[in-house]
This record gives structure tokens, sequence and C-alpha cells, in this order.
């Protein structure tokens, strides 16, 4: 599981620095997000978002990993303080990311974020 943990923490860095080359490599051609209000992005909408969105902060807290084989989903909770466009975004969401091993290597096939219930 160390190898997810690691994959899923170079994804994560890899977005907080709006790095593109490493999201190329990481996330799968046929990949979709499912946004908390229900959007969805493809691969190339997901990376080119980062034109007019920028994180200043990401924290991630209660990391689950579940292994089966050649796929993971990796749950956790994600904070986040950002920009889109000029307009300031704080969030916390929960997040349900589908890792599957694609010619060797680990790629980001799926991600979903729900919102918090409320106390």
């Amino acid at each position: 599981m160390d190898d997810v943990i690691a994959v899923q923490h170079r994804f994560d860095e890899a977005e907080l620095n709006a790095d593109r080359a490493t999201l190329e490599e990481l996330i799968a051609d046929d990949f979709r997000s499912i946004g908390p209000k229900g959007f969805v992005m493809d691969k190339r909408e997901w990376i080119d978002r980062h034109d007019l969105f920028r994180y200043l902060e990401l924290q991630i807290s209660e990391l689950e990993v579940s292994r089966y084989g050649d796929a993971a989903i990796v749950r956790d909770v994600q904070t986040n303080h950002a920009m889109y466009d000029d307009q300031e975004v704080r969030l916390s969401v929960r997040v349900s990311q589908t890792w599957v091993r694609n010619e060797g290597r680990w790629q980001l096939a799926g991600i979903q974020f729900s919102p918090m219930a409320s106390a």
C-alpha cells in the first residue's frame, strides 16, 4: 500500500503546485472527476482548470487505502483554500479516488468529491 500512498501524495503535490506534466503522467486518459455539485470533468478539463484555479493551501486527513490487485481506492478528507479566477474558495469535502495500475504504473482513473455532512 505504500506505493499507492506515495503516488497519491505525488498527485496531491502536483495539484497544489499546478504541475501539469506530473498530472499528465498520473491521470489516466479516460479519467473522470465528479465534483461536489455533480459536474463532470475529463482529463483535459481537469488539467486545464489550472488556467483559472490555483490552490493556496491543500490539507489531506483521514487517509484510507483499500487495495484490490491492480486497483486501489483512496478515501480522505480534503480541506482547501484556493482562488478561482479572482474569487476565494474554501472547501472541505470527502474524496474518493480510484487508482489503477496501467502498464506497470499507477494512474488516477476517477475522483469524486462529496460535501461534508452538516453537524
